[in-house]
């Protein structure tokens, strides 16, 4: 088991070291980076079984069944970056504020443990982003992403001068603070924050948004998982803009280069223990307003009464 955690913030760390104590008392051995093993100021002999310990440069995730991720979406997003050459799937235990992406919350730990050891969790995979970014026809830099790669301008000042293309053809040229290439499973972080639509993690797709564009047709956009995007800094721009990969990776951009997105060839894979509908999700994580729903089977109980009156 990896166990990873937001070793800044004093809760994660109580949590992980009482999830490092529960998952050895079952036998189970945990991996920890050297670092977080330091900031937990643990001792790994003093476990049974010994806990692991890798560099941050290691496979983290090689071999291991599951990684448990103490903290937000920011933490599980790192903890994507660490396994996604492994394809272990993340467990979230969330700490942070609407923690989308986590499974269970602080008082869950123990039942979350439960789950573990007796291994009643299910596993889907999300779709990811493969970013390609090109200066002169040559690739320069290849990322991931699991929420969102946007294009953004480097400068509060400027404007970032776009063209924007969808399965090699151009669709249209924007003066704006940004573009947005999401997944499903971004789609509720910047995308929704941008005017993006939310779609359901089911659903197949990539998703475009621009950000604050000066354009008569400047729509969010959601188009087939066999598309390509692609954005273009035009070569006339002033200033430089910079691409982000899930808030996580930064590369500079300059006038003049090109940032190619299409599905992933890696999904990431989250450990589920519930199965409950993505709509409750999204009502519990918004806290939206449902007062006075009272569902089809409210309607079925009412019709029927008509009907033997």
């Amino acid at each position: 088991m990896l166990l990873l955690a937001h070793t800044g913030r004093a809760d994660a760390r109580d949590v992980a070291r009482a999830c490092a104590k529960s998952l050895t008392s079952h036998g189970i051995v945990v991996r920890l980076l050297e670092q977080e093993a330091a900031d937990l100021a643990l001792d790994p002999a003093a476990y049974d079984p010994v806990i692991e310990t890798v560099g941050p440069e290691s496979l983290a995730g090689e071999g291991c069944e599951l990684a448990l991720v103490i903290g937000g979406d920011g933490s599980i997003l790192r903890a994507a970056e660490l396994t996604h050459a492994s394809g272990t799937p993340l467990l979230g235990v969330n700490l942070g504020h609407v923690g989308f992406l986590a499974e269970a919350e602080e008082e869950d730990v123990e039942s979350t443990i439960e789950a573990i050891v007796s291994r009643r969790y299910a596993v889907e995979e999300r779709l990811t982003l493969d970013v390609r970014v090109l200066r002169d026809g040559e690739v320069v830099t290849t990322t991931f992403a699991l929420n969102e790669a946007s294009v953004e301008k480097a400068a509060r000042e400027r404007m970032l001068e776009v063209v924007v293309e969808i399965d090699n053809r151009p669709l249209s040229r924007w003066g704006c603070d940004g573009v947005v290439c999401a997944t499903p499973t971004g789609s509720t972080a910047y995308n929704f924050s941008a005017g993006g639509p939310v779609v359901w993690p089911a659903v197949e797709a990539l998703l475009m948004v621009p950000i604050s564009a000066h354009a008569l047709f400047a729509r969010p956009m959601v188009v087939a998982p066999t598309s390509v995007l692609a954005v273009e800094v035009l070569a006339n721009t002033e200033g430089a803009g910079v691409l982000w990969c899930d808030g996580r990776r930064a590369v500079d951009l300059p006038p003049g280069a090109r940032i190619e997105v299409r599905k992933g060839a890696r999904p990431v894979r989250l450990a589920r223990l519930h199965e409950a509908p993505f709509t409750d999700r999204l009502v519990a994580k918004f806290d939206l307003p449902v007062e006075g729903w009272r569902g089809a089977s409210e309607r079925r109980r009412r019709d029927a009464g008509d009907s033997d009156a």
